[in-house]
């Protein structure tokens, strides 16, 4: 996700950091796993710089980086939506959190069957999957993830899914000529604006007992 194994473990260092700060800030069980998301990004850029210190390859970092990526990703993130979203967007949300749990049955499975390799390509890391359906795969997990903030019905997470959308866009050519990697940046901007997501939540106001209040 960086262009250096240094780059990958200050910088997932620094998410993972974020992450803290944002568990730390919740007030409320429903905003936890969105809120723990820095944590998993941070974690996983701390594998890649594993991935980029073995030289690439087969091994278990480059196998749990895949996972990360993919099947947990497209769980986790319209997971996440579904739990902190406001009641009325939670139809929607519920149909793309389904659409992640059957991309992320079928990205699981082909980890699980293909081989799954990396290379290092100048200032970037080239993974290989042998994955079904890829287009297909592609569009679910776009839709799951970046699809579940755009709807979530929350201004700061349509901020979030926006900005995954563009910025992924702009990284994913930068990755695609080999220049240079650089979805450590974009996932430190999600994770500034999940830090102010979460400063933004209301308190939780428990619910009263009984048909009304005694003063």
């Amino acid at each position: 996700m960086c262009w250096s194994a240094t780059a990958d473990l200050v910088a997932g260092s620094a998410v993972a950091g974020v992450g803290v700060a944002c568990v730390a800030r919740v007030r409320s069980s429903r905003e936890l796993p969105l809120a723990a998301l820095p944590l998993l990004l941070g974690a996983h850029q701390i594998v890649e710089s594993i991935v980029w210190e073995s030289g690439g390859g087969s091994g278990p970092a480059t196998t749990a980086w895949a996972v990360m990526a993919l099947p947990l990703l497209a769980v986790w993130v319209p997971a996440g939506v579904l739990c902190a979203c406001p009641a009325r967007a939670r139809p929607r949300v519920r149909a793309l959190l389904a659409v992640g749990a059957a991309t992320a049955a079928l990205l699981a499975y082909g980890l699980a069957t293909g081989p799954v390799t990396s290379e290092i390509r100048g200032h970037t890391v080239g993974y290989t999957f042998d994955l079904p359906v890829t287009p297909l795969l592609i569009a679910g997990y776009l839709v799951a993830t970046v699809g579940s903030l755009l709807l979530s019905g929350d201004r700061w997470l349509l901020v979030l899914g926006t900005l995954g959308a563009v910025g992924a866009l702009g990284c994913w050519v930068l990755w695609r000529l080999e220049f240079v990697s650089t979805w450590c940046a974009l996932a430190a901007l999600c994770s500034l604006v999940l830090f102010r997501w979460v400063g933004t939540r209301p308190a939780s106001v428990p619910a009263a007992r009984g048909s009304a209040a005694r003063y």
